[in-house]
């Protein structure tokens, strides 16, 4: 689990929050593994009272059950939960990109251009780690390209809370080098402002990496 970085801005607990949040979605703490504020103050060398904290944060994200005087119980992110952020994801991925090809700028474009061209380049390489790290990057991109900060808001945490199954899916064979190239046919409607087809290649983006996962996991 990482270190808490006491050197950056910010409160206590909402480092202790991230720092937790991460290990749970990336399977770290696994569903049904008990979590006291002892344990966690140990590990993260920090006090008890902004792991409470975080873990009552957590609780409220449903990632955690707390229990008065036991700490609390990892609850994670179910199948049926991936499953419903994935059938989410294809309608309003598509907005998104839409969105983004009716208002992206110009500078824009070129910062999707360039996450794009590097992940073109590691995909070449076979480095399916940099080719997911950057996968993250371009859909932020696109979010942020499409100007409505409630929609990138909710994209962001969908994304952020399948990230273990985004893992999976992407090692599926040959699905790194396909995601890149859906990645570039939605580059290319978002550039050439066409709302239409850049919705439906991110919708079809989703739909794939939906069935990649489904292949690994078979």
């Amino acid at each position: 689990m990482e270190k808490i970085d006491k050197t950056q801005q910010g409160s206590l607990t909402a480092k202790v929050f991230k720092v937790l949040e991460k290990a749970i979605l990336s399977g770290e703490f696994l569903p049904g593994e008990a979590l006291t504020e002892q344990g966690l103050s140990t590990m993260l060398e920090v006090s008890r009272t902004p792991v409470r904290e975080a873990l009552r944060q957590l609780e409220l994200e449903g990632l955690v059950k707390t229990f008065p005087n036991r700490g609390a119980e990892v609850v994670g992110i179910s199948e049926k939960d991936v499953d419903d952020i994935y059938t989410i994801r294809i309608h309003i991925e598509g907005l998104a990109a839409g969105w983004a090809a009716e208002n992206i700028s110009d500078e824009a474009i070129e910062k999707l251009r360039d996450i794009l061209e590097l992940q073109e380049f590691y995909a070449s390489k076979g480095d399916s780690d940099r080719v997911k790290g950057l996968d993250s990057t371009f859909h932020e991109a696109v979010y942020a390209a499409g100007g409505s900060r409630t929609l990138r808001q909710i994209l962001s945490q969908l994304h952020n809370n399948i990230q273990l199954a985004r893992g999976l899916s992407i090692q599926s064979e040959g699905r790194a080098v396909a995601a890149v190239e859906e990645h570039r046919r939605i580059f290319e409607a978002i550039a050439a402002h066409d709302g239409e087809k850049a919705e439906k290649e991110a919708q079809n983006h989703i739909v794939k990496a939906r069935q990649s996962l489904l292949k690994v996991k078979k």
